[in-house]
């Protein structure tokens, strides 16, 4: 045996004896499984690399093993294959480029025109801001199936060398029930661009688009816009300006954009399907036989996907002839009923992959079709077949040697949408509704209690759950909870959703109440207002007022800080103090009171905010409370600064430092509560100061919160720090740190608004006159 390459010696012998067992000769074997008799001797003897899973399956099905054979035998296998991957979540970029084909073939004239295309873009001139009077764009359309994700991806390998800023893809699910909003693309590409996500969730939808176009018209980069539905989804996503590449893919041609090139897909030449079979099969197994060849290719329509399904399960009967698979296809085409979407004809080739599948694959494959969103990793599917996350894994290898499965991104999957639903259809056909509930429900159930693991890490009062081997994804610290939070939100949302039309009201309001300490975190998602719109119509239904007050106070959270929907905020917050009230809950009358004042102050309305501030300081302590009254009174510290009430604003801030301090609150407090509650009070208090024209007071406040918000990626606020910092500085005649201090603003470029970059730059050219200038409005 080739020691590290060979099959373990019990894999051989374990093989040898079941053929022995069915008395059978190698090439009887080889005859019944498609599998080479050389193959078949160099496994028996140990001198082979571990077979493919699809191998194995084929071994079996000629040996008519039943399912505890063959898993013996596959088991006996899976003993030579090194370490497992690690179960936890790991980490990869929402918009990274999935890995493209290695036997991509043809589409030379398609592949020309983008090429062209791009070569017009890098030709206009490098000056930011002038660009194309129509930047690059392309919408490459063609049936299901004909490739046009797969020639999008090779055009964005073709130019890396070309695309500094990279490539990027967002799948914008066009045929899903809920095709991804233009909205919640963009932000995800912002986000994906360097914007923090506090910074988005500051801005309007049009602020947001704003600040797409102008770091679009920058970038020299590939955006692929995959599996567009609409124009309208599309449109708000083409630059107006720049080099950015944008290549959409689409069913349809989107006749309605205007100013994109145009780049039809059908079914591939006669010789370019010869070409993809070479390339999958082996160019000595085609070439002896042209005419199967081409009979297999119009059995497939000439389609790339269903000639790689039927490719890939030739590739592994390597002692099966072309016309035998021609023959298998041609019987499959008959036999079954045909699909309802794109080129029926090339349901034979799935058929014809899905008929050889071992059982435990193919009821994966079936049950594949009830997951949610877009790709997936390991352990949803895991938790749909009810199987060990290694057996999970090994149960998708052998769907992705069979050509029925995609890898997306790392460790992550995909089915293209013609093989969701012919899955779809074969579960239907073969498992019954009862089980298909059964197995919805094991998900659902799953997916929720893994977000509100997650989600409570994040909660004072729960942090890191407790050990449990049988746990599926690794939740060790936060920013594992987070990462699992991020990538799994189509599929957990989609629970969510489900668990609120079912009426588990209960169960939603946990996952809601879990998420709410952490959304502070990922502001800018887009789905928050959902969350507590359903979590507060479940409190009603569960007839607790109180609860429905906790929510819809979260609500008014959501409507402002997410969507920037002042009144419906409002609203909300006053229905909850009503409903907090009725309920006795004094601690949810504070929590009303503390967001109306909020809402106020964020409009510059001072008296009703300094009102309901004053009221919810008063219930908080009624609560007792500490953490809710900090928050409060970092409010009241802005509110009294702009009454004019200077030295009631810095008795305020002292008060907040003095509870801070005091060892009766040091358990109550949770470490980032404090920490944020002290950021929040140095930083409004430095206004104070700086209005007073109190420039020691000021410096040292601001020197001690410096790089704190950069840390958080709230580019404004850092960008202010800096600038009164400087200003600060410059008034106590400390000039190389003051322009140390008007530079670092500068170098935030175009992630702060241009008026503080404005005063950054009079900052510098005032020192260079020996006299400080003038400070702006102070705005915080």
């Amino acid at each position: 045996m080739e020691t590290g390459v060979g099959i373990a010696a019990p894999f051989g012998r374990l093989l040898r004896a079941l053929r022995q067992s069915r008395r059978l000769t190698i090439e009887e074997l080889a005859e019944a499984s498609g599998v080479s008799g050389r193959a078949i001797g160099d496994m028996e003897r140990g001198r082979s690399r571990r077979p493919h899973r699809g191998t194995i399956t084929a071994l079996a099905q000629g040996l008519d093993l039943d399912e505890a054979a063959h898993a013996e035998l596959l088991g006996a296998a899976r003993a030579a294959r090194p370490g497992a991957r690690p179960s936890g979540f790991t980490k990869a970029s929402p918009h990274s480029l999935p890995r493209g084909v290695r036997d991509f073939v043809g589409r030379h004239e398609e592949l020309a025109v983008l090429r062209a295309l791009a070569q017009e873009g890098a030709d206009s001139g490098p000056a930011r801001g002038r660009g194309l009077l129509v930047p690059p764009a392309a919408v490459v359309s063609g049936p299901p199936g004909s490739g046009k994700t797969t020639l999008a991806v090779r055009l964005a390998e073709e130019l890396a060398s070309s695309c500094p800023d990279g490539a990027f893809l967002v799948d914008m699910r066009g045929l899903d029930e809920r095709p991804l909003p233009a909205e919640q693309a963009l932000s995800g590409l912002l986000g994906a661009w360097g914007v923090g996500d506090a910074e988005l969730a500051r801005l309007t939808a049009e602020e947001r688009l704003a600040r797409f176009h102008e770091i679009t018209a920058g970038l020299r980069a590939v955006l692929v816009l995959d599996n567009a539905g609409s124009e309208a989804q599309v449109r708000p996503l083409l630059p107006r300006e720049g080099r950015l590449l944008v290549v959409v893919t689409s069913r349809r041609a989107l006749a309605g954009l205007e100013g994109v090139r145009r780049v039809g897909l059908g079914g591939l030449s006669r010789q370019e399907s010869a070409a993809l079979l070479r390339a999958v099969v082996g160019a000595g197994r085609v070439d002896a036989e042209p005419a199967a060849a081409d009979v297999v290719a119009e059995l497939c329509g000439q389609l790339p996907l269903a000639l790689r399904v039927a490719a890939n399960w030739a590739a592994t009967r390597t002692n099966w002839s072309l016309r035998r698979l021609a023959d298998r296809l041609a019987d499959e085409d008959r036999r079954l009923d045909a699909l309802s979407a794109g080129d029926l004809r090339i349901n034979s080739a799935f058929a014809l992959s899905y008929s050889r599948l071992a059982p435990e694959a193919a009821r994966m494959f079936r049950l594949l079709s009830l997951v949610p969103g877009g790709d997936f990793s390991v352990a949803p599917a895991a938790v749909l077949a009810d199987v060990p996350l290694p057996d999970a894994e090994d149960l998708l290898e052998e769907l992705l040697e069979a050509g029925l499965l995609m890898t997306s991104r790392q460790d992550r999957y995909r089915l293209h949408d013609l093989l969701r639903l012919y899955a779809g259809s074969r579960h239907r056909q073969e498992d019954g509704e009862e089980r298909s509930l059964a197995a919805r429900s094991r998900l659902r159930h799953w997916l929720l209690e893994t977000a509100v693991l997650a989600g409570r890490w994040y909660e004072p009062d729960y942090g890191m759950p407790a050990p449990d081997p049988s746990r599926l994804v690794a939740l060790d610290d936060r920013e594992r909870a987070a990462r699992w939070i991020k990538a799994e939100s189509d599929a957990w949302l989609a629970a969510f959703r489900e668990a609120a039309a079912r009426g588990e009201h209960t169960r939603v309001v946990e996952v809601a109440e879990a998420m709410h300490w952490f959304s502070d975190h990922w502001v800018s998602w887009g789905h928050w207002t959902e969350i507590y719109e359903r979590a507060a119509t479940a409190g009603a239904a569960l007839d607790d007022a109180g609860l429905e007050a906790t929510h819809r106070n979260y609500l008014a959270w959501a409507y402002w800080a997410c969507a920037r929907r002042h009144d419906e905020a409002v609203e909300s917050a006053t229905a909850a103090l009503r409903l907090a009230g009725a309920a006795g809950n004094v601690l949810q009358q504070a929590w009303a009171h503390a967001y109306l004042g909020w809402l106020r102050d964020a409009v510059g309305d001072m008296p009703p905010a300094a009102d309901h501030y004053h009221r919810a300081l008063e219930l908080f302590t009624e609560a007792d409370d500490v953490t809710g009254y900090l928050q409060v009174s970092c409010g009241v510290i802005r509110v009294l600064r702009g009454a004019g009430r200077a030295r009631a604003a810095v008795e305020t801030y002292q008060g907040i430092l003095d509870a801070l301090a005091d060892p009766r609150h040091h358990d109550r407090i949770p470490p980032n509560v404090r920490d944020f509650t002290l950021l929040s009070a140095v930083y409004s208090v430095s206004f104070v100061h700086l209005g007073q024209g109190h420039w020691q007071e000021a410096a040292d406040a601001l020197r001690s919160i410096r790089g704190q918000f950069d840390a958080r990626g709230w580019h404004k606020q850092a960008a202010k720090v800096h600038l009164h910092l400087g200003q600060a500085l410059a008034h106590l005649g400390e000039r190389a740190e003051a322009a140390a201090e008007y530079r670092a603003v500068l170098a935030l470029d175009d992630r702060v608004p241009a008026d503080v970059r404005d005063e950054a730059h009079t900052g510098l050219a005032a020192l260079a006159t020996g006299r400080p200038a003038p400070a702006g409005p102070l705005v915080q």
